[in-house]
């Protein structure tokens, strides 16, 4: 398993609660070359949590597969390192240099890292030497309240890192602020090893455009691809649009897989997925109101096939 960076990599970014497995094996059925665990904690995998070891599942799709962890600690990150390694099917450990959210920053993990090159770098270079896996990629912004991506690019390449993606916002930009895609640029120049773009790409023409500004070697989609996983089928067939009986075919494939990985339960959790496709369709309120009480796994099938026709 290599992946082949002579042409874009289109990446489906981990997001929690969104990119699980069902998820996931949509997107990398319809075109995603590269798929990412949800961020998973060195701590939880440390101490054999259930739910965690769960979350480490992946679709038989799913080569390259990539596992992303979070961490601060050293030895900690190292045995989790050592866990993975027992674990066949991971292509790539990813550890999140990027994630804003309080809870992780206060614990000195996520973009915390990104306050201190030093132990960036120390970390790094913990998950490449104890690491079996073919390769080892840091996802990272572009500092935490200054922009600093020659800095960030270059600590994780010296530390061995085989790639990085870039999310064009600083830790205080959280998801709002505005993007800096010449920002991601800078860090792309400033090394050799492969840079994703990461940050509001939300559509086929979006994408064509931050690889010309940034002349990455490829895009990491995140909230762009809910409610949207057939981006990843318009990049793959450079087209700029898409049919309905294709969106029609992923949709009832997403809700396939939600029904294999989660059981009759699947239905329910489905519900939040197609208030987001439903979004635009004449009708859309009275669907989203009859599936809201629908339980049943094929009765909801039925009206998805109907709804989308």
């Amino acid at each position: 398993m290599s992946l082949d960076f002579d042409k874009p990599l289109y990446v489906l970014a981990p997001l929690a609660g969104f990119t699980d497995l069902p998820f996931r094996s949509v997107v990398k059925k319809f075109g995603a070359d590269l798929t990412v665990s949800e961020m998973i904690s060195s701590n939880a995998l440390v101490y054999d949590s259930k739910k965690t070891f769960k979350m480490l599942e992946k679709s038989p799709l799913e080569t390259p597969y990539a596992v992303q962890i979070a961490g601060n600690d050293k030895e900690i990150v190292k045995e989790a390192v050592l866990k993975l390694n027992e674990i066949d099917g991971i292509d790539i450990i990813d550890l999140n240099a990027g994630c804003p959210v309080p809870k992780v920053v206060k614990n000195g993990a996520g973009s915390a890292l990104l306050k201190d090159m030093k132990k960036l770098g120390e970390i790094v270079e913990t998950i490449k030497k104890y690491s079996k896996k073919e390769y080892m990629s840091v996802k990272v912004r572009l500092g935490f309240s200054e922009k600093i991506p020659e800095d960030i690019a270059k600590t994780c390449e010296s530390a061995g890192a085989d790639f990085i993606t870039v999310h064009g916002r600083t830790r205080s930009g959280f998801f709002k602020s505005e993007v800096d895609y010449e920002a991601i640029a800078r860090a792309k120049e400033s090394v050799k090893i492969p840079v994703i773009a990461n940050g509001d790409i939300d559509s086929f023409d979006k994408a064509e455009y931050v690889l010309s500004i940034t002349k990455c070697d490829g895009v990491m989609i995140g909230r762009g691809a809910v409610g949207n996983p057939w981006i990843f089928y318009q990049l793959k067939n450079t087209k700029a649009d898409v049919s309905e009986s294709i969106k029609k075919e992923i949709i009832l494939e997403h809700f396939d897989q939600m029904i294999e990985f989660y059981g009759d339960y699947g239905a329910v959790m489905f519900r939040k997925h197609l208030h987001t496709y439903s979004k635009g369709y004449k009708g859309a309120a009275s669907f989203r109101d009859k599936i809201n009480r629908i339980t049943d796994p094929k009765e909801m099938r039925e009206e998805i096939e109907r709804f989308f026709s």
